[in-house]
């Protein structure tokens, strides 16, 4: 996982708004890149719908969202449409970028073990230096923890 004050890695990912994004095209934008396990499942929506409800006061401090899984544009889309998100959703099927952040590992649940998204945020300066890094993310908090870290 890069850490903080490490350049960001590159990446190019389609997004479910038609556009593909690059993160050195960024640049001069502030990018809070949130990796999540899986679009509609509850705290992945509790998670979609804070960036939401709390966009306005991300935008104001000259940030953009944007949020990643391994789900397809299909998905992301409708997970989009019924919470009416207003960010865009990058795909990353391979799990590339996943990897390149450090974010797809072994997990652990009811005793089952099995690789998945670990819920991670990174906070990228205009600069495209990573200044913030919240691994294992707990949901409840986590925006303002973001907007703090703004």
């Amino acid at each position: 996982m890069p850490n903080e004050g490490d350049l960001a890695p590159d990446f190019r990912l389609p997004a479910d708004d038609g556009k593909t994004y690059a993160l050195k095209d960024l640049r001069g934008t502030k990018v809070v890149l949130y990796f999540y396990p899986k679009d509609d499942t509850p705290g992945c929506t509790k998670e979609a719908c804070s960036f939401r409800d709390n966009l306005a006061r991300v935008r104001s401090k000259g940030a953009i969202v944007l949020g990643v899984s391994k789900d397809d544009l299909e998905s992301h889309a409708k997970f989009r449409e019924k919470y009416s998100l207003s960010f865009p959703l990058l795909s990353d099927p391979e799990g590339k970028v996943l990897n390149a952040y450090g974010v797809w590992k072994e997990k652990n649940l009811y005793g089952k073990t099995f690789m998945g998204i670990e819920r991670t945020t990174f906070v990228i300066d205009e600069t495209g230096r990573i200044r913030k890094v919240f691994p294992r993310v707990k949901v409840d908090g986590h925006t303002d923890e973001v907007l703090t870290a703004l």
